[in-house]
């Protein structure tokens, strides 16, 4: 009886292929080849659509982040604006003072008050403000009807939306001298109260005013993180008798845990920078003691003294110290097994 031609099945033909060909360890499966390194050129062959795509982006990054990092050579000159029409001829042509201008940083005592200033502000913010999006975003993601979760976060997230102008006005209607809060006290025999012009209250009333403003932004984030949780891990979680204490313990925070190590790293490296135009617009009515920032000191010598260089050099202190923030924020979330910012 002849051979049959009849190709096997592909059953059978995954079957014998699966077969082990060495002895001895063998894993009864074929081993996967190391997949070829695609050259550069290929890859920019096949990403130019995109790479196009993103070049505009880039371009702006480079004109508007990069290229007036070369002005910080401005903190070591004695930098005259007033030498030519030209900028760059006036930096070419400013004498050089070396690291004169940072000595005058450290030894001026208003610089480490605007750093104590800047440093306590930003505690509060990390300790009141940060958790309260994370809380938010919770109660909006329990919320069972879809129109109540969508009016919630809209009417949550449109402050956002208001310039710091509007949003101190409206903080001074409702707190000022004049304000509802004050009337209220005095129409019951009480004094007035002013907080918008209490150096004491001033880093609460800054806090609250960013929460205000910002927490709604800080929800967006939160539940697009939890909009990849699969309901299937609570409906398993609610079969074994989990109540919702415990998914939330063992669900939902885990889900959010990378996002909240990226932003807890993100907000490090921003310490030293806690709204420039919301503390300048009500740093008379406190005063210096109590309103003077980092932000706020730099605009303050270089803009209006018109020191620049010096300016420059407190300017230039300050990137460097947020830029090491950032660096050991994004190591302590690698050793917690986070991704931070960058992968190892």
């Amino acid at each position: 009886m002849s051979h049959s031609t009849v190709p096997r099945s592909g059953t059978e033909a995954d079957t014998t292929e699966k077969t082990p060909v060495a002895s001895g360890g063998a894993t009864g499966s074929r081993q996967k080849r190391p997949s070829a390194k695609v050259s550069l050129r290929l890859r920019f062959g096949r990403d130019r659509v995109l790479l196009l795509m993103t070049l505009p982006a880039v371009l702006l990054v480079l004109l508007f982040n990069y290229v007036p990092i070369l002005g910080n050579i401005v903190a070591f000159q004695d930098y005259d604006p007033y030498i030519s029409d030209n900028g760059i001829v006036s930096m070419l042509h400013s004498p050089w003072v070396g690291i004169e201008n940072f000595q005058r940083v450290f030894e001026d005592s208003a610089f480490w008050d605007a750093v104590r200033n800047t440093l306590v502000l930003f505690f509060l913010q990390l300790v009141l403000y940060f958790p309260i999006p994370i809380g938010l975003a919770l109660l909006i993601n329990s919320v069972v009807r879809p129109r109540v979760r969508a009016l919630s976060q809209a009417i949550l997230y449109l402050p956002h939306f208001f310039s710091w102008v509007l949003v101190i006005a409206v903080f001074q209607q409702l707190f000022g001298g004049a304000g509802i809060l004050s009337q209220l006290l005095r129409q019951h025999g009480y004094d007035g109260l002013d907080i918008m012009t209490d150096p004491n209250t001033f880093k609460f009333l800054i806090t609250a005013q960013s929460v205000w403003k910002d927490a709604g932004w800080g929800i967006i984030v939160f539940l697009a993180a939890l909009s990849s949780v699969s309901p299937d891990l609570y409906e398993a979680a609610a079969m074994d008798g989990a109540g919702r204490w415990r998914r939330m313990w063992h669900i939902t925070l885990p889900a959010l845990r990378p996002v909240i190590a990226l932003l807890l790293v993100l907000r490090v490296g921003d310490a030293l920078t806690v709204g420039f135009e919301q503390i300048l617009l009500q740093r008379d009515a406190v005063g210096p003691g109590a309103a003077e920032v980092l932000d706020t000191f730099v605009w303050w010598n270089g803009v209006r003294n018109q020191d620049f260089g010096y300016a420059a050099a407190a300017g230039l202190i300050k990137g460097v110290v947020s830029l090491g923030l950032v660096l050991a924020a994004n190591k302590v979330a690698h050793l917690m097994g986070e991704q931070g910012v960058y992968k190892k």
